[in-house]
């Protein structure tokens, strides 16, 4: 997977968390005794790697490793973060970096560009999808990871950087100076798809996603040149973001001050109820400055179909907005199966300006449903090649929290047959890598699906045209999760 890892310059693409951004005071532990056995335990380990292991070892590595080893075995989605994982994690949130604007991946030895995002310098310069970049400022990128390229293109803006790109159609490599800038990340695309009916994509939920989104939404408006007949909600492959994102959006298609999620923490005691309300879509950082952007929606936003689009990599927020307006009735999913992680992070700054992303509750749906490592199963489901290949979830984690509701857990099909038995191993690889690279496409924000390709989007365009279907689609996920549960029990007896 970490083939695979997307990067925009300066910030990963794609979270896959659910981010409440807030410092977070726990209950005081000030009574409780300190594990003096546990202690003596580990200054002895410590004292062992200072006087036998077989290199010298900085004593503040040791450290750091220790504490990220005590964070990270938490769950799959609490870390420790030094100063350069804090400040990339906070530039994610933002949607903001200084650097040039590139989704890029790792292929084989070298650096690949999936796409240059739009109005970015590596946009105007002409780079392209599939371009290779072999050197930045003459450094060879062969065996560099995307991580370390990140690190090099990025930097203060209107400085310079030079990447020697080779193109298919290219004979030579050739050079492109680029001027760095700050980049805005922008998550929302929006197309009509037939008259009437808009498309509505969005890749992640950041500061600006609620803003945008109704922008959007109005734009749509205006080219269909009356209201929307009904709309399709594209969460395909969105791994998160910022919480009251998340509930800003739920908010544009749901009654004011409808409960979106609720959260419970330690003991299962419940922490916070958000409803669509600006109080809790607002961006904390913004306070009384804050103007809501819902005061400019149509009002028919309200009662327009919606059918929403998942697959296996949605997950978190975009699964808490899937959870409410499943619920409500407000939309119907169709795809497949989410990713199923049903808990909450925050970020909590540390006296020695590092941070700790911590797991501090798990969320639920208006309902009251957990789809921690459960999922949300969609009320039409359609296949793609794609699900059966990449078909990792929330379960498939070794240390992943358990289902509060102690409800069956579904895992992915990543160990289960791929429907490839009769290829040879080369054929297999080739296979996988033309998926990969076309999931990878499909990510980038650039990216717009054909309705004439796009299975998935096709049946949700015929769902919101057809209003009789589209209602009689509302609430199918139940039966077809009894379905689910009962595939994934008789998997593990098999």
């Amino acid at each position: 997977m970490k083939k695979t890892s997307i990067y925009a310059i300066g910030a990963i693409i794609g979270m896959g968390l659910t981010l409440s951004l807030q410092t977070y005071a726990g209950p005081s532990s000030a009574q409780e005794s300190l594990p003096v056995r546990e202690i003596k335990t580990f200054a002895e380990v410590y004292g062992q790697i200072k006087a036998n292991y077989y290199e010298n070892t900085k004593d503040s590595e040791l450290m750091e490793n220790a504490m990220k080893g005590m964070v990270s075995g938490l769950d799959p989605h609490s870390e420790y973060l030094n100063q350069e994982d804090f400040k990339g994690l906070m530039e994610q949130t933002t949607g903001k970096f200084d650097g040039l604007g590139i989704e890029i991946v790792k292929d084989e030895s070298f650096i690949k560009i999936v796409t240059p995002i739009e109005d970015t310098p590596a946009f105007r310069a002409g780079l392209k999808p599939n371009d290779y970049i072999i050197k930045i400022d003459g450094v060879s990128t062969k065996g560099m990871s995307t991580m370390e390229a990140s690190k090099k293109m990025r930097g203060k803006p209107g400085s310079y950087v030079t990447l020697t790109i080779t193109r298919k159609d290219e004979l030579t490599p050739f050079d492109v100076k680029l001027k760095r800038d700050t980049i805005n990340i922008k998550t929302v695309k929006s197309q009509l798809v037939e008259p009437g009916i808009g498309y509505i994509r969005v890749n992640s939920f950041k500061e600006q996603t609620l803003e945008d989104f109704v922008e959007h939404i109005n734009q749509l408006s205006k080219a269909n040149g009356k209201p929307l007949d009904g709309l399709v909600f594209d969460l395909r492959n969105n791994g998160g973001g910022l919480l009251n994102s998340a509930v800003g959006l739920t908010a544009v298609f749901v009654p004011e001050n409808s409960v979106v999620v609720s959260t419970k923490g330690r003991d299962n005691v419940r922490q916070n109820i958000l409803k669509a309300s600006k109080n809790d879509y607002k961006n904390p950082m913004d306070g009384a400055m804050f103007k809501d952007p819902l005061v400019n929606l149509p009002a028919e936003i309200k009662k327009v179909p919606i059918t929403l689009l998942i697959n296996g990599g949605s997950a978190s927020a975009s699964e808490i907005v899937t959870g409410a307006l499943q619920d409500y009735q407000r939309a119907v999913v169709v795809g497949t199966q989410s990713f199923g992680k049903g808990s909450v992070q925050t970020i909590i700054p540390l006296s020695n300006n590092d941070g700790i992303k911590l797991t501090v509750a798990l969320y639920y749906t208006p309902k009251d449903r957990s789809i921690q490592a459960r999922g949300i199963v969609p009320d039409v489901i359609i296949k793609t090649e794609d699900d059966d290949l990449f078909g990792f979830r929330e379960a498939d984690f070794n240390n992943h929290l358990s289902n509060p509701k102690g409800e069956e857990e579904v895992k992915g099909s990543i160990s289960k047959p791929l429907g490839s038995e009769n290829l040879d191993k080369k054929a297999k690889e080739e296979k996988t890598q033309k998926i990969r690279e076309k999931i990878l496409k499909e990510s980038s924000y650039n990216y717009m699906p054909d309705p004439k390709q796009d299975i998935q989007l096709k049946k949700a365009i015929e769902i919101t045209k057809n209003n009789a279907e589209w209602k009689r689609s509302l609430g199918k996920y139940k039966a077809n999760e009894k379905k689910i549960i009962q595939e994934e029990k008789k998997d593990k007896k098999n």
